[in-house]
């Protein structure tokens, strides 16, 4: 199947330095992808031009004259910036000239952008942003990671669904487990919206585990961890600043020394797996859940081979329907819901 992404190339730390170079990196990767590159005019200059001729009909240019900044304001960049790389780039997805749309750009601009454009799937309350995080059995996708601070039982609900959804669409995996995380494994733990979420899922048709602590996500306890978007957050930072914390004082220690360096000499094998089995750019790629069409969110500083990671991950969940399929799960709990009310009432 034919997937054409639009790739914001003004967006990120690094701009068309990185997303221009990912694109081509990426067409020569994947062979039934077309890429639209959306920038500034400039961008697109002669020695542009005569790399992307490789490509053909597979790359095309959409200029766009206004880009968003990191610190731009969302309300500023959604109303003032309405010709600006990342909007254009969101505008083709919902024109369906784009199957899905990637950013490394300002995270709150592209969901604030991206829900104005492209609105909530039907029963879809609130979006959110789900993202990997590398775990003792592989990996575990999170969300809420930022997008939603206060969430009701019932948001958590439909950010479970969106989750397993979506774990079906790009691993396929079969009834993915869903775990709501928790001060505690025992139901009477946790605040009131986290309880009634708990009985929200238990009655959900999902393959709800139940409770799970922090410690869970890196166990991989469940392939599914559901919180709010400050919880999330401050998770997601928290496990992100004791990694570099623990990269930094090995480094530190293998420098301590003509020994230590030479250890780290004879170490350097498992280092390097090490390194590669819990390297960030492999994670890249955060989704925006909950929208009528796939968005996926770079890191900002994310480097060409970071940013592949991200297209890939926008290629595979448009390839894999999975608007459809949140479409589809959240409207079938949504009838069940009100035919069980209704009997309720009766």
């Amino acid at each position: 199947m034919s997937i054409t992404l639009a790739i914001d190339c003004m967006g990120g730390d690094h701009g068309p330095s990185v997303t221009i170079p990912a694109a081509f990196e990426f067409l020569r990767e994947d062979k039934d992808v077309r890429v639209v590159l959306v920038g500034r005019p400039e961008v697109f200059d002669p020695a542009f031009k005569a790399r992307a001729a490789q490509f053909g009909e597979r790359l095309r240019v959409k200029h766009a004259s206004e880009v968003v900044g990191m610190d731009d304001a969302p309300a500023i960049a959604m109303r003032s910036k309405k010709d600006s790389s990342m909007r254009v780039a969101i505008d083709l997805v919902k024109a369906g000239e784009a199957n899905a749309a990637v950013s490394a750009g300002n995270t709150g601009a592209l969901m604030a952008i991206s829900r104005f454009v492209l609105k909530t799937l039907p029963g879809i309350d609130r979006p959110a942003i789900a993202t990997i995080i590398p775990s003792m059995r592989g990996q575990t996708y999170m969300l809420d990671l930022g997008a939603n601070v206060d969430c009701t039982a019932e948001h958590l609900l439909q950010f479970a669904i969106m989750g397993s959804k979506l774990l079906e669409a790009v691993e396929h995996s079969d009834a993915p487990s869903v775990g709501l995380l928790n001060i505690g494994e025992e139901d009477i733990k946790g605040n009131e919206v986290v309880k009634q979420a708990a009985e929200l899922l238990r009655n959900s048709g999902l393959n709800f585990y139940g409770n799970v602590e922090g410690n869970d996500i890196f166990k991989g306890t469940t392939d599914v961890v559901v919180c709010d978007g400050f919880v999330g957050n401050v998770a997601l930072k928290s496990a992100e600043g004791v990694a570099h914390m623990v990269t930094t004082y090995l480094r530190e220690e293998f420098r301590r020394g003509l020994l230590s360096k030479l250890i780290a000499l004879l170490a350097m094998p498992v280092l390097r797996r090490f390194k590669k089995r819990f390297d960030p750019r492999r994670y890249n790629g955060a989704s925006l859940l909950g929208l009528r069409g796939v968005v996926v969110k770079s890191h900002g500083s994310a480097d060409v081979f970071g940013y592949v990671w991200a297209m890939r991950r926008a290629a595979e969940a448009a390839r894999n329907n999975l608007i459809e399929r949140i479409s589809a799960s959240v409207g079938g709990f949504t009838n069940a819901a009100a035919g069980a009310e209704r009997l309720g009432a009766e």
